[in-house]
Parts: C-alpha cells; structure tokens; sequence
C-alpha cells in the first residue's frame, strides 16, 4: 500500500527533524508532502517540491498518517496524528513536578506520541493510561540519526569549542558581555577554534553582535541543522539550551554557564573568568564526567544506531493499520480548535459539521471574554 505521509510543522528547526523521516519515508516508496501552519516554516520550506501551501491542499490530499513537529496539530485533516518532539526534555527550570513541563502537556489532538527514550516514555506511558484515548512508543528521535556513526575526536588538532545558547534573555550567555569578552580574549590567544550557533529566535543585533568575531578561529553559523557543527566540536559551551542533550549523545562533555541546575554530567560555572580553565578540564574528557554522561544519554536517548526514523516509521503504520476501538475518543478542546481555525483560516462547514457550528459559537464567546477560567479549563480538556 502506498501510505501518504504529511511533515506537519511551524518553525525553522521542524526541518532537520523532519528531514530524515522525510528521507526513510521516500526510500520506502511511499508519498510524503510538508505542510507548515505559520510564515517562518513556510520560508524554510522554500527549497522543497512536495510542499502544501494551503490548508485546502492538505485537505484535498488526506493524508494517512500526520507527523507533527510542533505542539498542536488541525484536527480537522485526515490521518493518525503523531507527535514527534521538536527538542529533548531540557529542564531549564525548577519544577518538583516533571508532569509541568511543556515537553509533557497533553494538548488532545495526538493518537501516537513516538517517545525519545525512558526518561519520556515512563511518564508518557502513564499519560497514556490515565487519558486513554492515545499510545506512547518509544522510537527515539529523528533529528538525531545524522549524527550516527560518531566522529572520532582528532587529539592532535586545536580543539574546537563549539557556542550554543538559548534565546531566553535571563538564560543566555549570548547576552553577557562579560562572557562575549572572555570569548574574544580567548580566540586571541589562538588556543581554540570555536564554532557558533544561536536560535533561531534570537534578536538580529545580539546575532551581528557575535558576527563580528567571525575570522580564522571564530566561526558563526546561520543553520538549524546543528548535526554538522555538532561534530566539527570537541566539547560545547552552552547556557541552558537544548542543543546541551543532542551535543552530549556524543559522548562528549558539556561546559554550562549559569546552568539553572547542577547535573553531574555537565562542568558548571558561573563566571566568565573561569571559562578558560572550564574548557581545558573538559577537553582532558574526565572519567567521571564522561561516566556520568553515558548513563544520562542511555536514560534520555538509548539509540545509536541512526534508525530512529526507522522506528518512527514503522510504529505510525503499525499503529494506523492496528485496531483502535479500545481506544476513548479525543476531548472536545474547542479553545484550542477554535485557535487553530482561527490561525488557518479555515471554517467551512463542509469539513466541521455540527462541530463546526459549536466552535464558532464557542470562539465568539471566547474572544468577547465571557467564559470563566473554569469553563475554559473544563474545555480545554
């Protein structure tokens, strides 16, 4: 059977996760088109052929199967909707309770969450037994598959330090002058070759900021595609940004600056002045460090194998083609649904029925503000 498949996204960084399921789904036979539901995907996309410009189109074409690299997804096209995560679970803040974080809100609109490894597949397993109405599968996670086989570290060459941060003001290094000085008076001194990425977020001026040191040691890199730079370095310096979990699958050590929590697996500092020291500890890769980081990767993303997409791949099918009358039905979640209509453009009664009509009236009561948080809540789930 040829299965048609649609790359569901929004942003940028959707593309080097969808690129590799993109590839295993082709190499299969089958059809596979992308679809993003706001303006910075759809500029990504502009390369591509297989792309739907309008939500009409995505329609117009069913799709079998939805993987979606993004939080929410249209309810109203055809097709299992599968979620595959646009990043690893960071923990960049403090929380006595996993089940707050972004990376493990339920949303109601996924039937399969393909899960990245124990660290998410324990906690969703149980989401799934408490609500009933999706699957959790561990799989592993597609952006990553590139990454495999590791590139062996070159001992005798200048290491290369490679910069990430997140765009979060208050979590940033790239906004510390102290530390955009410390890196300055570093690449004087020609001990390391340093590479660079930021979000694609981050403000124009904070990225020409870091522009300007571009020269033999300094490299700045305009990409979401992070696999590459990943391997050209011998450890990372980063702030709390999830490119920390992707870099460590290396199995190589992570200095933090200001890192909001003091794992084992990772150097902290809290000062620019100590960068220089923190960098030559972690490239003499110390036993502990590295021990630590090996039992956190196994925990968080147990594949090395780069067949991540392979698992995807055939989890969604089996998953499509199972039967699913065990399963309860998806939650009203007309918030939601009326945003992304409202998003999308798209009402029409053909494709909502009487649905439709409740979530019109619903969005007019919503956006005139006169549903209490309690029904909104109520819902939402």
């Amino acid at each position: 059977m040829n299965y048609k498949f649609l790359i569901y996204i929004s942003y940028s960084y959707a593309i080097p996760i969808g690129s590799p399921l993109e590839k295993e789904i082709i190499e299969r036979g089958y059809t596979v088109k992308w679809f993003s539901d706001i303006e910075d995907g759809k500029l990504a996309l502009n390369d591509k052929n297989n792309v739907l410009n309008h939500i009409e189109e995505v329609i117009s074409y069913k799709p079998d199967i939805v993987l979606t690299i993004t939080n929410n997804v249209a309810d109203f096209i055809s097709g299992i909707k599968v979620q595959i995560f646009h990043g690893f679970f960071t923990q960049k803040r403090p929380s006595k309770n996993n089940m707050k974080f972004s990376h493990f809100r339920i949303r109601g609109f996924f039937d399969l969450y393909c899960t990245q490894g124990p660290s998410t597949t324990r906690i969703f397993k149980k989401l799934a037994n408490n609500h009933s109405y999706f699957e959790a599968v561990e799989t592993g996670w597609s952006k990553v598959d590139p990454l495999f086989p590791i590139v062996k570290r070159n001992k005798e060459a200048i290491p290369t330090v490679m910069i990430a941060s997140t765009f979060t003001q208050r979590l940033s290094l790239a906004y510390n002058d102290s530390v955009f000085n410390e890196i300055k008076r570093l690449i004087d001194t020609a001990q390391f070759n340093f590479v660079m990425v930021l979000h694609p977020k981050m403000p124009q001026n904070i990225v020409n900021k870091w522009k300007s040191l571009n020269g033999e040691k300094f490299t700045f890199y305009d990409t979401t595609n992070l696999v590459p730079v990943f391997k050209k370095a011998d450890i990372m310096f980063a702030d709390t940004t999830s490119a920390i979990q992707e870099f460590l699958l290396q199995k190589k050590p992570v200095v933090t600056f200001n890192h909001t929590f003091k794992h084992d697996y990772l150097i902290g500092i809290e000062n620019a002045n100590e960068i220089e020291a923190a960098f030559k500890y972690a490239l003499t890769y110390p036993k502990k460090i590295i021990d630590n980081i090996e039992k956190f990767i196994l925990d968080l993303h147990p594949y090395f194998d780069g067949k991540s997409s392979k698992r995807i791949i055939d989890a969604s099918i089996s998953f499509l083609i199972k039967d699913k009358s065990y399963l309860k039905k998806k939650p009203l979640n007309l918030i939601r649904k009326f945003k992304i209509r409202k998003q999308l453009k798209h009402f029409t009664l053909k494709s909502s029925g009487s649905t439709l009509v409740v979530i019109l009236i619903f969005g007019y009561l919503f956006t005139s503000s006169l549903c209490s948080a309690d029904i909104k809540y109520s819902l939402i789930i």
